[in-house]
């Protein structure tokens, strides 16, 4: 399994970004996908989550109303959008795929078995 995640940056408060990872040697669809966050004050931490038929998704309470996941199955490819940003949405932020097929929706790491390399994301005060 591989997952491509790309679309960090540095970028200010207020500001937006959309970050997006392609994965490749998994059945796609048959996978809920998440978004976590790693800094080096902590270890990766839960940020989004979707159901592999974008029909559940689930997020973070800090990130509530400001970022949206999103993917298409047809693409392979799973996104996040972050908007209004703060100094706190710092980080390297993987993406990652379930451990269980057609399982429900997780937000906890041990149960994410495929992860990419990551993408990070700087915000400015």
């Amino acid at each position: 399994v591989q997952l491509q995640a790309s679309g960090g940056g540095l970028v200010q408060v207020g500001g937006s970004l959309k970050l997006s990872c392609a994965a490749s040697g998994l059945t796609f669809s048959d996978y809920g996908m998440g978004w976590f966050r790693q800094t080096a004050a902590e270890e990766r931490v839960f940020v989004a989550a979707i159901a592999r038929s974008s029909g559940v998704k689930k997020y973070a309470d800090p990130v509530k109303g400001r970022f949206a996941i999103s993917r298409d199955n047809a693409k392979k490819t799973v996104y996040l959008q972050m908007n209004n940003l703060i100094v706190e949405d710092t980080g390297i932020y993987y993406c990652t795929a379930a451990r269980l097929r057609n399982g429900p929706v997780r937000t906890e790491l041990a149960d994410y078995g495929s992860w990419g390399q990551g993408t990070e994301v700087t915000v400015s005060s």
